[in-house]
């Protein structure tokens, strides 16, 4: 297995390192660093030769891609573009993209599906996450790739990334801070633990062929003044909440209808959300503590 990564410097490359170094221990795993948009890196990693390519290298984050639409858009639609033109140049049999639940924008009727309209993102991210999905259906039509595009919904768990809600929710509750809470806490989102995400890609690998889109995620949305209640009984701490209006580009629900993916790739979340957070929680407490 070999994982590319640039260690873009959206957060400190440290927690990067870091989160890498259990992999690193391992004989069957490389880490290349690089950057995916660079097709002459590119080819040079990929005459190696794959089986499968996971594409999950991306800029994420909606509030940010409003900032920068347009480094958003190079990583996101020109990075895959090469990625999959050096899966097509070397023969690669099958090409998993990461795509998120923002393709679905302010969509009204829940569950969201995958035969949904997508043509209305509300932020450059999800508008580069949709036209990912549609370059990789034009590979698929093209040269008849095997393409799964994978709707990640709301993704958390150890090591998640410092600026998402539940980690930064989390280092503020410990540190006695307030937290930032957008609009009045009806706000849902259709939160999903990293290990069921795991099962949903290494289940997309193994069984699919042809063009998919699935939706992966744990089908229970939950209001964020839930979440910080969870979050709270996790670190056994209370939060001082800010009140703040709700930001451009923000969704008012994410709910997964994952009954496509149950039935081919038999994905079944297992992890509820005060298990998850649990975990999420013994993780924080010992980074904090080592720290």
């Amino acid at each position: 297995m070999t994982g590319l990564d640039n260690f873009d410097a959206f957060y400190d490359r440290k927690t990067k390192e870091s989160n890498v170094q259990g992999l690193l221990k391992s004989n069957s795993f490389k880490l290349i660093e690089g950057d995916i948009r660079n097709a002459g890196f590119a080819k040079g990693v990929f005459k190696n030769g794959f089986d499968v390519i996971v594409h999950l290298a991306a800029k994420a984050g909606v509030r940010p891609s409003i900032e920068d639409p347009c480094g958003y858009a190079d990583v996101n639609i020109n990075g895959t573009l090469v990625m999959l033109e050096s899966a097509k140049q070397f023969n690669v049999k099958k090409f998993i993209f990461a795509s998120s639940s923002s393709v679905y924008g302010n969509n009204r009727k829940v569950p969201f599906s995958e035969t949904d309209n997508v043509d209305n993102p509300i932020s450059p991210y999800a508008a580069t996450k949709k036209a990912g999905e549609l370059i990789c259906y034009t590979y698929h039509n093209l040269y008849k790739m095997d393409i799964s595009c994978l709707r990640f919904f709301t993704v958390y768990g150890p090591r998640q990334r410092p600026d998402l809600a539940i980690h930064k929710f989390a280092r503020l509750i410990d540190a006695g801070k307030p937290v930032p809470m957008f609009g009045d806490g009806s706000m849902m989102r259709d939160f999903t633990y990293i290990d069921d995400i795991i099962d949903g890609v290494a289940a997309a690998i193994d069984k699919c062929g042809g063009y998919e889109i699935f939706n992966l995620g744990q089908s229970q949305p939950v209001r964020l003044d839930d979440l910080i209640r969870e979050i709270e009984k996790a670190l056994g701490k209370k939060a001082e909440i800010q009140r703040l209006p709700l930001q451009p580009g923000d969704v008012e629900k994410t709910f997964a209808d994952v009954s496509k993916a149950r039935k081919i790739l038999g994905y079944n979340p297992r992890t509820g959300l005060s298990t998850g957070l649990n975990k999420f929680a013994d993780w924080f407490t010992s980074q904090h503590v080592c720290a």
